[in-house]
């Protein structure tokens, strides 16, 4: 019996099918090799299977573990993705949990490095102007739950013991509340922390609120829109602290794939010396950060904050950086760079964590949530490759291609009985009957 198929199955088919052909799964076989026991116990879960779910979750936009365990249970068209039969029981979420655990962060970068290959591979990765932005993701930890870095003391236990010292011997919540507004400074990292998750960082979030969360930094190549680096750091980490480890493991990324890519037949596809030119916004603005991009040999195209009157003095190699990069910003081809980052940059953020789910993160560590945002980034690299082949890079996106098809062949119907209309000829003794022409139009399909 012929089980029912929908729009999702020629997608998962087609990606199946280009990492079949690139050998994914002998790749992450030999990478994770040293992380599995010759000993059977409990069934493990293959490398492959396991990378395959992790994309899942970019791709169906599931933020959680225990979700792309369900949606893999019940999708025929994801159980076919992941090569399960139908009477095999899908992994469920503590073993996705404990191979994440078990695989370190470095294979996961393996993986995403395996991804801007073949992105290299297919014209995608250029290397040359790289942009970089930051965003926050939700912490899976508490406010309620902080406790003080010195004493241990939760934060309603350390403003009773303030009420009490200005004189309120049983304070009130509302008294409570008021004293909190008074204080200054209340949210400081240095003085508060989560013992659920020590690494997440105190911070204003992109909605206004004040929470715990991390800091998720991309490098993308404003060529193309690729991810060529992904880092993840505390959530109040300043940028010019973050941009000076993004962007040299942006250049590494690069400089490997020049290396494998490379070569003589299909020449220099990927900048191999890494990127020379650096794109940000007016945060990544500082002397220090200005001074070592052109130490290293890279120009810089960084937004300058309004800081009033300068004084240089003893400052010759920071002025002189600084009026450089002045200089290039204010030029046409600085702000044609500055638009793109601000269209590249904004839209990795908004495919990666607002549908691709991963806007508030359900693990702890830094450690974790980088294995999860580094597969995730690489589902959206794969994305690119599949809209180039396909002309679309999600199955929601390939869920419309029918509709759109039919469109398509309105809109030139329409076109053509326009253009017939205006220039319709009646034949006459003079002039002979035109010869019909009929002009064909063949569209693609959805297999």
């Amino acid at each position: 019996m012929e089980l029912p198929r929908t729009v999702a199955h020629p997608f998962y088919e087609q990606l199946n099918q280009l990492l079949e052909e690139r050998r994914f799964d002998e790749f992450v076989e030999g990478q994770c090799e040293r992380f599995y026991a010759e000993a059977m116990g409990r069934p493990s879960l293959t490398p492959g299977r396991y990378f395959r779910l992790l994309l899942i979750g970019y791709f169906e936009g599931i933020d959680g573990e225990r979700g792309m365990a369900w949606r893999a249970a019940d999708s025929l068209a994801l159980r076919r993705f992941l090569e399960l039969e139908l009477n095999e029981p899908p992994p469920d979420h503590s073993t996705i949990s404990r191979t994440r655990r078990l695989i370190d962060v470095e294979t996961h970068q393996a993986v995403f490095g395996w991804v801007l290959e073949l992105l290299a591979e297919k014209g995608l990765l250029k290397g040359k102007t790289i942009g970089i932005d930051a965003t926050t993701l939700e912490a899976n930890a508490a406010m309620r739950s902080i406790v003080r870095r010195d004493t241990g003391e939760g934060y309603e236990e350390f403003l009773r013991g303030l009420a009490q010292e200005s004189g309120i011997a049983t304070p009130t919540r509302e008294q409570l509340a008021k004293l909190d507004r008074k204080r200054a400074k209340k949210g400081s990292n240095k003085d508060w922390v989560n013992p659920h998750d020590p690494e997440a960082g105190i911070t204003k979030l992109k909605d206004g609120r004040t929470h715990l969360a991390y800091k998720a930094e991309h490098a993308v190549d404003l060529e193309t829109g690729a991810v060529v680096a992904v880092t993840v750091a505390t959530g109040d980490a300043g940028d010019t602290e973050t941009m000076l480890e993004t962007l040299p493991q942006a250049g590494e990324h690069i400089a490997e794939v020049a290396c494998t890519t490379n070569n003589s037949e299909v020449g220099e596809r990927v900048q191999p010396k890494g990127p020379v030119e650096a794109v940000a916004d007016k945060g990544y603005h500082s002397n220090d950060t200005l001074v070592a991009l052109q130490e290293a040999e890279v120009r810089t195209y960084i937004s300058e904050p309004d800081r009033g009157r300068r004084r240089w003095q003893d400052k010759a190699e920071a002025r002189q950086a600084v009026y450089d990069n002045r200089r290039r910003i204010q030029g046409e081809r600085g702000k044609q760079l500055l638009r793109r980052r601000g269209e590249l940059l904004e839209r990795s953020f908004a495919h990666a964590y607002e549908t691709g789910g991963l806007r508030r993160v359900y693990l702890r560590g830094r450690e974790n949530v980088s294995k999860r945002v580094l597969i995730h980034l690489g589902g959206f690299n794969l994305s690119l490759v599949m809209r180039q082949w396909l002309g679309k890079g999600t199955p929601r996106g390939w869920q419309g291609y029918s509709a759109d098809a039919v469109l398509m062949w309105l809109r030139i119907c329409m076109t053509i009985l326009a253009h017939a209309s205006d220039t319709v000829v009646f034949p006459s003794p003079k002039t002979p009957a035109p010869v019909p022409q009929v002009t064909v139009f063949i569209l693609p399909t959805a297999r």
